[in-house]
């Protein structure tokens, strides 16, 4: 979006164009444009009226606003499957967890994006082959292989999703790192909706209680399974007809929690050799050491498609170079752990899961770590760090293929 602002600054027609199919993504690719472009009348025009109109809010158009409510009307069907035949939520959720929305979501930017039906037809085909696959495997939860597929397949699910959001261009990283963008707005949006939405429903069956009627079930299963079920779509619509409501919001944030991690994370690192944990024979100890490192290098990837230009945040940049660092120390330590668990006791479909997700990590921290050092030193721009991000991205979609759909055959289930 950005270069093809560039190209058609004295284009006002082609401009209106993109605008109008695309008004979230204009708008954030616009102001990144217009600093190069001040003195431009088309790009201060421009300017002026989209600074307008992000001072106030927009509903959007009724057409976008039916295909929301119709999207949510099919997550919230297929996430009450279970009542309607009745299954063991217990036993359906685990498995199609990651069916309740997002292939509505990457519904609703197919008809946004106005895909061709070949490329709509394949990702639905695929949704559906995922479905198919995950509620035929024989298992449950005493089941290491199923666990993992259970476990890695939204990441697929969130793969087909970011295709859909890149317009289906395979092979254009730039649409990469607004997917996270998205991400990390959609996280903020949401989980504001979703607290409201659980305030709204304490509120509601307290007041039903107060005069004697008891909803708590009725709501719990009707209504606020749709209410959950609604909530990333709703965050979805608001994120794209008013950005500026979470476009300083999501950089606050991150620029907030970078260095606090970073601390934490050394605290944590000296607290682990003063207390003698070992992640070497403490099994439980280092599923926690490895749920750590995803949740750290998650804060990292949204810091760094946060970031603007280097000489702006110089601070910021050093701050996420080192949590890069002491990130690749923490990822160290769990690859040498788990090795050492595989050669004391040998293989098994868990140990080699984690293994192969430490080392996609730990191969991908380098190559960011080693880009943004190259960015203080002034020897690269902004972009070649998101790139680093974007163009790794499906490998890890591989690895998850991999874990989810080929794991169960080669360990026969186990």
């Amino acid at each position: 979006m950005k270069e093809t602002i560039q190209l058609n600054l004295t284009n006002p027609a082609k401009l209106e164009s993109l605008y109008r199919s695309d008004k979230s993504g204009f708008r954030k690719a616009f102001f990144e444009v217009f600093p190069a472009k001040p003195a431009d009348p088309i790009a201060i025009c421009w300017y002026e009226r989209l600074q307008e109109e992000s001072s106030s809010i927009s509903w959007g158009r009724g057409a976008d606003l039916l295909v929301i409510l119709v999207a949510t009307a099919i997550a919230t069907l297929i996430a009450k499957i279970p009542d309607f035949f009745s299954l063991k939520p217990e036993e359906f959720f685990p498995r199609n967890i990651s069916f309740i929305v997002l292939p509505v979501l990457a519904g609703y930017f197919m008809w946004l994006h106005r895909l061709n039906k070949q490329i709509i037809f394949g990702v639905l085909f695929l949704f559906a082959a995922c479905a198919a696959y995950i509620n035929w495997l024989p298992g449950n939860f005493d089941n290491d292989t199923f666990i993992l597929s259970c476990i890695h397949l939204p990441l697929v699910g969130w793969s087909l999703l970011g295709f859909v959001y890149g317009k289906g261009q395979l092979h254009d990283w730039a649409e990469r790192p607004a997917f996270l963008r998205f991400n990390g707005d959609l996280i903020v949006m949401g989980s504001l909706i979703v607290s409201g939405v659980m305030v709204l429903s304490g509120i509601t069956m307290g007041l039903f209680s107060l005069i004697g009627l008891s909803i708590e079930d009725f709501y719990t299963r009707w209504i606020l399974i749709a209410e959950l079920s609604a909530s990333p779509l709703i965050a979805t619509y608001v994120i794209r007809y008013n950005p500026q409501l979470v476009n300083k919001v999501s950089p606050v944030i991150a620029r907030i929690f970078s260095p606090l991690v970073l601390v934490t994370l050394v605290a944590y690192l000296i607290g682990i050799l003063i207390a003698g944990k070992d992640p070497y024979t403490d099994r439980d100890f280092l599923m926690l050491f490895n749920a750590l490192l995803i949740g750290v290098l998650a804060i990292i990837f949204f810091s760094v498609v946060e970031m603007k230009r280097a000489a702006e945040n110089k601070l910021a940049h050093w701050i996420i170079f080192l949590l890069a660092l002491v990130t690749i120390v923490v990822n160290g330590v769990a690859l040498s752990a788990i090795v050492y668990r595989i050669g004391s006791w040998g293989f098994t479909p868990n140990r080699l899961a984690v293994l192969g997700g430490n080392l996609l990590f730990f191969i991908n921290l380098i190559l960011l770590a080693r880009q943004l050092f190259r960015q203080l030193r002034g020897q690269v721009a902004s972009t070649s760090v998101e790139e680093v991000i974007a163009r790794y991205l499906p490998v890890y979609f591989i690895w998850a293929v991999l874990v989810t759909f080929l794991f169960p055959l080669i360990f026969r289930f186990q």
